[in-house]
């Protein structure tokens, strides 16, 4: 059984490394071309997401937010949301509303964002901001692979009601994509 695991693992292992790599970043095709994850990176990525095809700089916004998120809430999840979004060059200037259930709103009114038909916050494409309301100021994360990020990290969705799921719409650049 051992051997089995070992073989086994040695075959991902080689099948990642054989992988290219692409990156959010990556500027060879520019910024803002439309992308959508072929199957093959799937494991990199987190779960697909069928005929949504969004900027891929959401995706680096995803990033920016998980490396600086803390390990509990700071209560500042907008703000850290807001930042990512900017520093990654998905919104021109940083959004104003002051309350997280209020981010979709805005997002779609002045940063051309669209709202997915997406229930669950487990299906949301990585780099998707997802909005959650409630009596109080809400909640606002960005899907990350391997969960949910804004001012703290999360393997698990917030416990709240989901307002929405919400994406910015790749400016196609190239016919070839």
């Amino acid at each position: 059984m051992n051997r089995l695991v070992s073989f086994l693992s040695l075959c991902l292992f080689t099948v990642l490394l054989a992988t290219p790599v692409v990156r959010a970043d990556d500027s060879t095709t520019g910024d803002g071309v439309l992308w959508s994850r072929p199957s093959h990176l799937l494991p990199l990525f987190g779960r697909p997401s069928p005929l949504v095809r969004y900027d891929r700089r959401m995706i680096r916004a995803a990033e920016i937010a998980a490396s600086r998120a803390y390990s509990k809430p700071t209560w500042r999840c907008w703000h850290f949301v807001k930042d990512a979004l900017f520093e990654a060059g998905v919104v021109a200037k940083r959004p104003e509303s002051p309350w997280a259930k209020q981010a979709g709103e805005e997002l779609c009114s002045k940063f051309g964002f669209r709202k997915l038909p997406v229930t669950d916050p487990k299906d949301a494409p990585v780099g998707a901001v997802i909005v959650y309301g409630g009596a109080d100021a809400g909640h606002v994360e960005l899907r990350t692979d391997s969960g949910y990020a804004s001012d703290f990290i999360s393997r698990t969705p917030y416990p709240r009601p989901l307002i929405g799921v919400y994406v910015k719409d790749a400016t196609i650049r190239s016919a070839s994509l």
